[in-house]
């Protein structure tokens, strides 16, 4: 009988880690490993490649560290052991604080790097040296290419969210960072899906990967209790979110989704004067700075909720949210598991409410046929006050029939210009004889007397 090692590998002290990370997974709170991480740790410390399969909230984050920092020995060199390469600025602030979480008791150095701020400042921090490196792409290849950081001494490369970094159009930057690394390294690629981008990524660049799948996406999380209401409108859409948020003091720690920049701002504008001080907003139009600033506020819990586009779904990883609010349907399906990720994380429970408009309904059925689940859609709560204003997206499009008017063949049309009258004629000098002179005033010809000799 062969049991597979999550069943044999029942907490974090059954894993060949240094006394230095279980403390520091102790003060943490950590005992027992998620599938992907008791999966992925003896396959990463045995120096094989690595793709691992699964979904946002599975751990992937720690099913990468955990064995890379086990692995990690102290170096006076001051270029790094370990680059993490992710898609999003959110991303690499939050992998350098799991990296920091982890290694409280060990003298690793790590530095994050991205784009939007000012690169003099990050050249010098990358100067000083560091352990670990984590960065988004395009602020990488600018220092690789500038040489502000040597690569010889990479043993490691992880890339994570990588079918996110190709559907942002990493795929050139990737391609040029790796051909730049030392050939000899372990290559750890992590994803939600995989792609045939992915596929040909790997295949050119790992060696022989043993791929690792844990709770891929598509799979809902057993974790998640996922419900819905099917609701009219936009505004309806809005009476609805404050009436909850309202009535159920539970939601204390909420993210809602919207569809677009604009309409997470319009949400904003309708949201603020009910929760003053308490809503946030962010995407990618806004500073990072504000970025930081409202992901903070909402960790610390001065915002209630925050308003989110897709774009920074993958970009969160904040503990302890109650509740994910699918305030629009998303296109694409398997960015819905994406957004739902976001709460239920480290084996707690999370709840997950969709607002439905039979505009949606085909992204609802693509969701639920990538799950092979259906979402339970839940009776309006009483007192909803239903609103009959529409925006100008909902308003119905009217049509005006178009009359074609037929023009006549070029052969039946007459000339483009009315004849010139007489005196604006172009006057043409003609030559007349004296026999034709004479034959006009006389109407006969006349000859000319011969000249006397």
């Amino acid at each position: 009988m062969c049991l597979c090692v999550e069943q044999i590998i029942m907490t974090f002290s059954d894993l060949n880690l240094s006394t230095s990370l279980l403390n520091a997974l102790n003060d943490l709170g950590y005992t027992r490993p998620t599938t992907i991480q008791a999966r992925a740790f003896p396959v990463v410390m045995g120096g094989r490649d690595v793709c691992g399969i699964a979904q946002t909230g599975t751990g992937k984050t720690f099913a990468y560290l955990l064995p890379c920092l086990r692995q990690w020995k102290f170096s006076k060199d001051t270029a790094p052991q370990i680059l993490i390469i992710v898609p999003t600025r959110e991303l690499v602030v939050q992998v350098v604080e799991a990296v920091k979480k982890l290694t409280t008791y060990m003298n690793v150095a790590v530095v994050g790097i991205y784009g939007g701020v000012n690169i003099n400042t990050q050249k010098l921090e990358v100067s000083e040296g560091m352990d670990v490196l984590v960065a988004t792409p395009g602020r990488l290849i600018d220092l690789m290419y500038d040489g502000s950081f040597k690569t010889k001494a990479i043993k490691r490369l992880v890339i994570d969210e990588v079918d996110e970094m190709l559907n942002l159009g990493f795929r050139t930057q990737l391609k040029a960072i790796l051909d730049l690394l030392p050939q000899k390294r372990q290559n750890l690629m992590f994803s939600a899906t995989i792609t045939g981008d992915v596929e040909m990524l790997m295949n050119t660049y790992f060696n022989a990967p043993e791929r690792i799948e844990a709770a891929p996406t598509g799979t809902p999380l057993e974790n998640i209790i996922q419900t819905a209401y099917k609701v009219p409108n936009f505004y309806t859409k809005v009476n609805l979110l404050i009436q909850l948020l309202t009535q159920n003091e539970d939601m204390s720690k909420v993210l809602v989704f919207v569809a677009t920049k604009s309409l997470a701002d319009d949400l904003y504008e309708e949201l603020k004067a009910e929760f003053p001080e308490r809503v946030g907003v962010i995407h990618s139009n806004k500073e990072q700075n504000h970025r930081f600033n409202t992901v903070n506020q909402f960790t610390n819990g001065t915002y209630r909720f925050i308003i989110a586009t897709d774009i920074i779904a993958r970009g969160l990883d904040i503990s302890e949210v109650t509740h994910v609010i699918n305030f629009d349907m998303p296109e694409v399906p398997e960015n819905y598991i994406h957004r739902i990720g976001r709460t239920g994380r480290a084996d707690k429970k999370g709840i997950s409410i969709s607002f439905i408009t039979e505009r949606e309904k085909d992204n609802q059925d693509k969701i639920e046929a990538l799950m092979n689940y259906q979402v339970p859609i839940l009776d309006l709560p009483e007192g909803l006050v239903i609103s009959d204003v529409l925006t100008e997206d909902e308003k119905p499009k009217i049509k005006m029939k178009t009359h074609l008017v037929k023009l006549p063949k070029k052969e039946e049309k007459g000339p483009a210009f009315h004849e010139k009258k007489d005196k604006n004629k172009k006057r043409i000098t003609v030559k007349v004889s004296y026999k034709e002179k004479m034959m006009k005033k006389y109407g006969k010809p006349i000859k000319r007397k011969p000249k006397e000799k």
